[in-house]
C-alpha cells in the first residue's frame, strides 16, 4: 500500500496544479484517468455500483460524490478533487480541497482549519486509540472556529475494499470509545465541513451531496496506515 500511496498522492497533487480558471471537470477526470493508466494501477471509485469515473469533483457548496461533468471552475472557487486507486490489490483513497484564483482571506482561514483539523485527527491515530478519540480531536479544532461538523457522512477503514469497517465520523459519538485501532489497520480518515449550517442534502442526480444551506463546504483526507507506537500517512504529499 505505501507504492499505491505514494502514486496516489503525486496524482492527487498533479490535479491541483494543472487546474485553473476555466478548467473544467471533465478535464479533471480526463487527466486521472491518464495519470492512472500511465502509473498502470486501476480507479478504485469505478468499484462503486452505478459509479462510472475515477474522480469526484465538488466546488464551492457542493461537499462530495460530485461527478465529474458539465461544470466549469471560476476564479474564487474552492474545488475539492476526491479520488482512489487500486494497487496490487489494495485500494487508497484521498481528498484536497483548494482554491482557484484568487479567493478572500476569509476563504483561506476557512481550509486551513480544515488541514488543522485533520492532523489532529491523524495524530490521535495508533494502536489502541479508540475512533472516537480521533473523532474528538477533528471536531474540537472546527468547533472552535466556528464551523459546522459534517455528521452524515464518515471516514472509514479501507484496504481489500474501497469501504470497509470502521466509520470514522467527524462528529464524535460516545459508542465509538470501544471501537480501538489495531496495528496493521489501514483507514480513511475524512475531515468534512461546513462555513455555515453542517446539515447536507443530496442533488438531482442522487450522486452529489451540497451544504442545505448554500454554505462553502472542504473536505480533507488521507489514506493512514495504523503503527503499533503511532502511524504513517501513505498519501502524504512528497
Amino acid at each position: 500500500m505505501r507504492q499505491g500511496g505514494r502514486i496516489l498522492a503525486q496524482i492527487r497533487d498533479e490535479l491541483e496544479r494543472r487546474t485553473v480558471p476555466g478548467t473544467t471537470f471533465e478535464e479533471i477526470e480526463s487527466w486521472a484517468q491518464a495519470l492512472l493508466k500511465k502509473h498502470k494501477v486501476v480507479a478504485s471509485f469505478s468499484s462503486v455500483p452505478g459509479y462510472s469515473w475515477a474522480t469526484c469533483v465538488m466546488r464551492n457548496d457542493a461537499l462530495c460524490h460530485g461527478i465529474p461533468q458539465q461544470d466549469t471552475i471560476q476564479s474564487g472557487d474552492v474545488v475539492t478533487i476526491d479520488i482512489g486507486l487500486l494497487n496490487k490489490g489494495y485500494h487508497l483513497d484521498t481528498t484536497t480541497s483548494f482554491i482557484v484564483g484568487e479567493a478572500p482571506v476569509g476563504t483561506q482561514e476557512f481550509l486551513a482549519v480544515g488541514k488543522k483539523s485533520l492532523a489532529a485527527a491523524i495524530a490521535k491515530v495508533r494502536s489502541g486509540a479508540s475512533v472516537y478519540a480521533v473523532s474528538k480531536a477533528m471536531q474540537r479544532v472546527l468547533d472552535t472556529h466556528g464551523f459546522g461538523a459534517i455528521y452524515q457522512l464518515t471516514g472509514h477503514g479501507i484496504g481489500e475494499k474501497l469501504h470497509m469497517e470502521p466509520s470514522i465520523p467527524v462528529v464524535a459519538n460516545k459508542s465509538d470509545e470501544k471501537v480501538f485501532f489495531s496495528t496493521g489497520q489501514t483507514v480513511a480518515i475524512e475531515v468534512m465541513y461546513a462555513a455555515g449550517d453542517p446539515e447536507l442534502k443530496l442533488a438531482k442526480d442522487n450522486w452529489t451531496y451540497r451544504t442545505k444551506d448554500g454554505s462553502l463546504s472542504a473536505m480533507f483526507e488521507e489514506t493512514v496506515l495504523v503503527t503499533e507506537f503511532g502511524h504513517e500517512v501513505l498519501t502524504k504529499s512528497l
